[in-house]
């Protein structure tokens, strides 16, 4: 059920906290061997514990928050208070934060439960969430396959039902292609629209924090939790957040945009055909439908890659030892052990970024490199700028393919990176972007589709996808 259904449930007083605690966690134990979408479970007592504790203010007539007692998975590079928070790496496989990101600070106040967290590709490194220390994440649609990533543990954990509502972080589509992979709601916020104090960072100017559900409403409903200014976030910015669960309209008309260059060679077929009857959908239910031409986009994964290794090598810098995290064992000298800590403590895919970031940086390759790629980022953000004049939003793909075998492209990190093709522009240009399940493959996969609105249009963005999640169920059903 959804968290909208089982918040009526509560209301209503057919079912309490508890009982929906204990239903998640049987989910958990007798999925999680298979799916593998957590890192750490908290312990059964202790979140019954909880979920009790809500049930018995609810029935003594105190006010409860709008999360009402529900289960929400976190990544596992979002901090929490004395709870595991090892970004998927052995750097810091034993590191237990003092303090609470501030999504999760509002999370707990709005009353929910922080039942675990998930797992990810090594410090948000990836596209598959294979590259983690405990092993891959499998999609709950079938486990030969992988969830997507770097949010694939988030997006598993809600598909198989294994938590009500999940967190996830969004460098360069870490949230909507999972969804798209796992057959769930995602959507990354404007950039600064949520709070990233007590994110573990990747790549600073990228890095969003948003929601993963099983449908849009839930999705509003938690996005109207985490949003909102934090002083102790200098991103984050500070204006009024709409009340996006409110008078959430799916039946406005729009005007569609539909950028030719989503379309072109590269393309899987079911993919293409399952995006453009959602089109065929808008175009009849009297939605404008408008082509447009962005033809920068084909420059948007060379830029990202620059510009989020760059600041990669840059923040993974504090992880050598000498503070806190892994130290390397049996060294001679500092020298010898900042060069262990970090051979030792990272995995292939970061050790990989950080090197190319070190080298876009450095002397003699950051006019070649970064500034070049920087400067793109300003025509992809003048380009869509100019392109939302045309149109209410974008809608296109959310990734080439639907989700792929577990093994086939970790060991090509070209055609990896490459998988990000349309989701990498959403973070180098701010603007939300939301991805909903549309259609699956012949093998039964999941397929989504991307809408995409100017910076804090995020009301529209549910709005309009509300609008075509319901005429999915109505119109052409799967």
């Amino acid at each position: 059920m959804t968290a909208m259904q089982l918040k009526g449930l509560l209301s209503s007083g057919e079912a309490g906290s508890r009982d929906i605690m204990e239903s998640v966690l049987n989910e958990i134990e007798s999925k999680e061997s298979s799916v593998k979408a957590y890192i750490t479970v908290r312990e059964r007592k202790e979140l019954l514990d909880e979920a009790e504790k809500v049930d018995a203010r609810r029935k003594s007539g105190e006010e409860v928050g709008v999360l009402d007692g529900l289960p929400i998975a976190v990544k596992d590079n979002i901090c929490t208070e004395g709870v595991l928070t090892t970004c998927a790496s052995r750097m810091l496989a034993d590191f237990v934060p003092p303090y609470n990101a501030a999504v999760v600070e509002k999370i707990l106040g709005a009353d929910g439960i922080i039942i675990g967290k998930t797992n990810l590709d090594e410090f948000s490194m990836g596209s598959s969430t294979e590259n983690s220390i405990i092993g891959p994440t499998r999609n709950p649609h079938n486990y030969d396959y992988v969830p997507g990533g770097t949010s694939g543990g988030s997006a598993a954990a809600v598909a198989a039902n294994e938590c009500i509502l999940a967190i996830g972080s969004d460098t360069g589509g870490s949230i909507r292609q999972p969804a798209s992979f796992c057959g769930v709601v995602g959507i990354k916020p404007t950039y600064g629209r949520v709070s990233r104090y007590g994110l573990i960072a990747f790549a600073s100017s990228l890095d969003q924090i948003g929601v993963l559900a099983k449908d849009v409403k839930d999705t509003a409903l938690l996005m109207g939790v985490i949003a909102g200014h934090d002083a102790r976030d200098t991103t984050c910015i500070n204006t009024e957040v709409p009340d996006y669960i409110g008078k959430l309209d799916g039946k406005q008309k729009y005007r569609v945009g539909v950028p030719k260059e989503y379309f072109e060679e590269g393309l899987n077929d079911e993919v293409r055909e399952s995006i453009e009857r959602v089109i065929d959908l808008l175009k009849n239910d009297g939605h404008e439908i408008v082509q447009v031409s962005l033809p920068k986009t084909d420059y948007a994964v060379a830029a990202y890659y620059i510009i989020a290794c760059a600041e990669a090598s840059s923040n993974l810098a504090r992880y050598d030892g000498v503070r806190y995290t892994f130290r390397a064992e049996g060294v001679n000298d500092l020298n010898e052990m900042y060069f262990n800590t970090r051979a030792e403590g990272f995995g292939e895919e970061v050790k990989r970024r950080i090197i190319l970031g070190t080298y876009v940086l450095s002397s003699g390759y950051y006019d070649a490199y970064y500034l070049k790629a920087s400067k793109v980022r300003s025509m992809l953000i003048d380009e869509y700028t100019a392109a939302f004049k045309q149109c209410d939003f974008l809608i296109n793909p959310v990734a080439p393919t639907a989700a792929f075998k577990i093994g086939e492209k970790i060991n090509d990190p070209l055609e990896m990176y490459l998988s990000d093709i349309y989701s990498t522009i959403a973070n180098l240009t701010g603007m939300p972007a939301i991805s909903i399940s549309c259609g699956k493959t012949k093998e039964g996969l999941p397929i989504g589709v991307q809408i995409a609105a100017k910076p804090l249009d995020e009301k529209l963005l549910l709005s309009a996808a509300l609008g075509i999640e319901a005429l999915l169920v109505t119109k052409a059903p799967r």
